[in-house]
């Protein structure tokens, strides 16, 4: 898949990490339903690959599903057979070179200007802006997209639907969004809530169009 297209078209990403595998599964599915086309599931969550499998078989070979806090080289490949087609990383490391070399596509982990130059001469495919809230948040991406303007910079880590606007303003490719999405969904929480929020924030990050 290409990645950068795919969260330029979207410009939203869903990071679903959950305590409940059951209930993790049924929120990738509750998010798919209510329009949102890029969804993560983290390593981090329990029983992960198993949401992962069940995820890529419940929505389908074609549909873009991705793998987070990849790691490691094991990580990486234990996602693939699960069926993750892309990966996302929370820094640049073994997880994030394996993953490329298996055909995922990678959003890598940056917080510095040596972690972008880094991630670009690896070959990530976006760069994932972590942690977005704690590094300045929109006032942070401008600056550093002044020596990187065509970096397509993903803020990750505590984005609401105020944040989300503002980093696209900024210039964001598209932002990734946790907790202030999912909330308690992934832990058994209500699902309707979820919809609920998911419809709030569609309607704060409009999609550019087909990826």
């Amino acid at each position: 898949m290409d990645l950068r297209a795919a969260l330029a078209a979207r410009r939203l990403l869903a990071v679903v990490r959950g305590g409940d595998p059951v209930a993790a599964l049924r929120t990738v599915l509750a998010l798919a339903e209510e329009g949102i086309e890029l969804i993560e599931v983290s390593l981090s969550g329990a029983d992960a690959l198993t949401v992962i499998a069940r995820a890529h078989r419940e929505l389908g070979p074609g549909r873009p599903l991705g793998a987070g806090t990849v790691l490691t080289a094991a990580d990486a490949r234990a996602t693939h057979r699960a069926g993750a087609t892309f990966a996302v990383t929370p820094g640049l490391g073994a997880g994030a070179d394996t993953a490329r070399q298996l055909g995922m596509p990678v959003l890598a982990g940056v917080l510095t200007p040596t972690d972008v130059i880094a991630a670009q001469a690896r070959g990530a495919a976006a760069l994932k802006l972590f942690p977005a809230a704690e590094a300045g948040g929109a006032a942070y991406l401008k600056a550093l997209r002044g020596p990187f303007p065509d970096a397509a910079f993903v803020p990750v880590g505590g984005v609401d639907v105020p944040a989300a606007r503002a980093c696209l303003a900024a210039g964001a490719t598209a932002v990734g969004v946790g907790s202030p999405l999912v909330g308690d969904a992934a832990d058994g929480g209500s699902l309707t809530a979820l919809r609920d929020r998911a419809r709030a924030f569609r309607a704060a990050v409009p999609e550019e169009g087909p990826a």
